[in-house]
């Protein structure tokens, strides 16, 4: 539970957010006014029929020339700068847009006394908001849940005393609109000025015991209800079909919506939202040993230390949990996936356009997708990076003059794949890649191998044919290397960066081994096998025991940068070996680059940490990120709000606990000393499993894996205090056998096993 004893004043430090995964509101909790800002992920500016013109950002003429002219300065001169290689290959962003609010439903409800046991508060469990208040003797109540399977914004206002509920409801949109009412329904419809994009919102309106009359300026005047209950929907003519990004008119079908839902009626709506919410957010317990607290999350938050307090505990938990909330509330269904901001903006100019950053920030959006038993939540970002392939096509032709698909450093959702002229963040082709990559974590994660064939393999598939045609041998020493290759921000261009090498030798192989377990007949699982034997690995030990940043050793140990691109190989990447030179390498690097200086570099930081087996390095990363980059509604802040921030955290929490990268499943690898004694349940490991752990004294003393998949499965029992045991559910032992630190159980699908500490000799 966030909550709060006041109202919140300014929208990105204070409000609260609910979502259905499209559509999604704020709530502000005001008295006299309420307000709740609405957003829908469909609205947004540029693409076809922008007033800027519209070309996905890969100009008018091919330009193959002009890129090996960038590779042929490299290779002279090794490396040269960010603005030369904009001065050939950039070009200036056109029509790209921005994500749009919809506007804002403001209830005035008018307080004629001093207000007193006010509370504003967002129950994670439930996904409902609310406010609550006194008022001349009279108690309000509000809530709020933006329902999945109605697609619906529901609220209700109730009293404890009949015809206590009166005031006026109205609409209000930035982008102006021509609102009208018929009976109980207020209707809101436009275009985008800047390219047309028919966007529409109905609230239909139900009072119980009083009047609902019109008002002034298409508003309505509620009269000494005793409840007042509103519904809104809402849509845009949005489609994500390359190439025109356009389908029907919202207004059938926002209408359909929102009269199922009146039909249906709040209470049935709040029945089925518990339901639906529930079944994920329920699946997954995380218990430091913490009490909740009785502070508001605002106090809560300012008077964190990272100490051993329960109070601290309290806020920890608080936070993994409100990653999976937010993750939950902004995706969902539709064509979209979450944003920079999941879905939740209030600017017509927000920051970086709001967009999808594909250097880091929207795959780290997803981090916690699987690992946190969130699988479904990935079904729009499945979608949106199939429908990259169509422009990604066309723009891995005109730059690079190469077959497959390709994607840049950020993109809309009208299939910007090209390049701008921001000359250090407008090159990553390596983004398709990494996009592919996330779409095989999730075959691995569940082993569906159907999704796999169908989804994730095809967009794999043209990932690495990309990369076939792209890769350049390098005068140097003959190897396969990315050119131009530039380590996200950071640095100038140069031949073979880490990150660039890593990326597309994890997409390589694991294109390989989905290519074999489908059976591709094709000629590529042989082209893919040359180039590896062939590829730069993007690892190597520099001269001051750091891993290399770039293919020369030009890290400078006094760097800083936030971004730690070249240890993508150690998280979200495959993963180095924790003993090995390199993760040690690893750990010089990312102790050199400090605490980070933004949120979602801080929550890099705590995957990373977590991979090198270096808890308590990790859980100073979340206290530095709680302390200095967390708003007080516990958004993560760049700054601004960037969600990215609070799921990368909670992602950093999982990675403590269960990782499952290598063969073995490895159970609190990366536990915190602060946190002694705890339990969780639900988390997910690759091949199809479900781990509970329960932990005291810093050791697991008891931990449940539930098979999804029949096979034998490796666990890591090193952490175990003593020798373990494995039983079945009812106790009857497993003849499972013990390698040292690893125990090879034999599962069956649908069972559970238990593993607990013994003595050799009972064992």
């Amino acid at each position: 539970m966030l909550w709060y004893d006041e109202p919140a004043e300014d929208w990105e430090t204070e409000s609260l957010p609910v979502g259905n995964g499209s559509l999604g509101a704020t709530v502000f909790g005001g008295v006299p006014t309420e307000r709740l800002a609405l957003n829908h992920k469909t609205l947004w500016t540029g693409g076809p029929g922008s007033i800027q013109g519209y070309d996905h950002g890969d100009g008018d003429t091919p330009r193959p020339e002009a890129l090996r002219r960038v590779r042929s300065r490299i290779d002279a001169v090794h490396r040269i700068s960010p603005e030369e290689v904009v001065d050939l290959l950039g070009r200036p962003r056109r029509g790209f847009g921005a994500y749009q609010p919809l506007g804002a439903l403001l209830v005035d409800l008018p307080a004629p006394a001093p207000i007193t046991d006010y509370r504003r508060e967002l129950a994670l469990a439930e996904a409902t908001a609310g406010v609550r208040y006194r008022c001349a003797g009279v108690g309000y109540r509000r809530e709020y849940l933006a329902s999945h399977p109605h697609e619906v914004i529901a609220g209700r206002v109730s009293a404890d005393r009949p015809g206590a509920v009166s005031g006026r409801l109205r609409l209000e949109s930035p982008h102006g609109g021509t609102a009208t009412i018929a009976g109980d329904r207020l209707t809101l419809r436009g275009a985008l000025a800047d390219n047309g994009l028919r966007w529409e919102v109905q609230i239909r309106v139900l009072v119980e015991g009083g009047s609902l009359t019109t008002g002034p300026d298409a508003s309505f005047v509620i009269t000494e209800a005793d409840r007042l209950v509103f519904l809104i929907a809402a849509g845009t003519d949005y489609s994500d079909d390359h190439p025109r990004y356009r389908g029907e008119d919202p207004h059938i079908r926002v209408t359909e919506t929102v009269n199922r839902a009146m039909a249906a009626g709040y209470d049935a709506i709040r029945a089925e939202h518990l339901d639906d919410h529930r079944g994920l957010f329920d699946r997954v317990r995380l218990d430091l040993g913490r009490s909740d607290s009785t502070k508001p999350t605002d106090v809560l938050l300012a008077e964190y230390t990272g100490g051993g307090s329960a109070q601290d505990r309290a806020l920890e938990v608080l936070f993994f949990s409100y990653g999976r909330y937010l993750l939950i509330a902004s995706s969902r269904h539709g064509p979209l996936p979450a944003n920079l901001q999941g879905m939740w903006n209030a600017s017509t100019q927000p920051a970086w356009s709001c967009d999808y950053h594909l250097n880091i920030n929207l795959q780290m959006n997803y981090w916690p997708a699987l690992t946190t038993n969130l699988a479904e939540t990935l079904d729009p970002y499945d979608r949106f990076v199939t429908a990259l392939q169509a422009p990604g096509s066309h723009t891995a032709r005109q730059i690079h003059a190469a077959r497959g698909w390709v994607v840049h450093n950020e993109t809309n959702p009208y299939g910007f794949t090209g390049v701008h002229d921001w000359a250090t963040a407008f090159w990553f082709p390596e983004a398709a890649a990494w996009l592919s990559l996330q779409l095989h974590e999730r075959y691995l994660f569940t082993r569906d191998e159907y999704r796999l064939r169908t989804v994730a393999y095809p967009i794999m598939r043209a990932a690495s044919e990309f990369w076939l045609d792209a890769l350049h041998v390098d005068p140097r020493d003959g190897t396969l290397v990315v050119s131009p290759s530039y380590s996200p921000e950071h640095g100038g261009f140069s031949a073979g960066a880490a990150m660039s090498q890593q990326i597309v030798a994890a997409l390589f192989a694991a294109t390989s081994a989905a290519a074999t377990l489908l059976a591709d007949d094709t000629d590529l699982p042989a082209r893919l096998a040359d180039a590896r034997d062939g590829l730069d690995s993007g690892i190597r030990v520099g001269s001051w025991g750091q891993l290399q940043e770039w293919k020369a050793d030009w890290d400078d140990p006094a760097d800083d940068h936030r971004h730690v691109s070249h240890l993508f190989a150690v998280y979200p990447g495959p993963g180095l070996a924790p003993e090995s030179p390199e993760a040690a390498a690893a750990s010089v690097s990312l102790r050199a680059r400090g605490a980070g200086e933004t949120g979602w570099s801080k929550a890099w930081r705590i995957n990373l940490w977590a991979r090198l087996c270096d808890g308590d390095r990790a859980h100073a990363a979340l206290i530095d990120q709680l302390r200095h980059s967390t708003l007080p509604n516990l958004w993560d802040t760049h700054p601004p709000f960037q969600i990215d921030g609070n799921l990368g955290a909670t992602s950093g929490v999982a990675e403590l606990l269960v990782q499952s990268h290598g063969d073995v499943i490895e159970v609190l690898p990366a536990l915190p000393s602060a946190w002694p004694t705890g339990s969780v349940s639900g988390l997910r490991a690759r091949g199809d499993l479900t781990v509970d752990i329960e932990w005291t004294r810093g050791v697991p003393s008891r931990v449940v894996l539930h098979a999804g998949r029949t096979g034998p499965v490796r666990v890591g029992v090193g952490r175990f205090a003593s020798e373990t045991a494995v039983t079945d559910a009812t106790g009857k032992p497993i003849a499972s056998e013990h390698l040292g630190d690893v125990v090879i159980i034999p599962m069956r699908a649908g069972e559970s096993y238990l593993i607990t500490e013994t003595s050799a000799t009972t064992r």
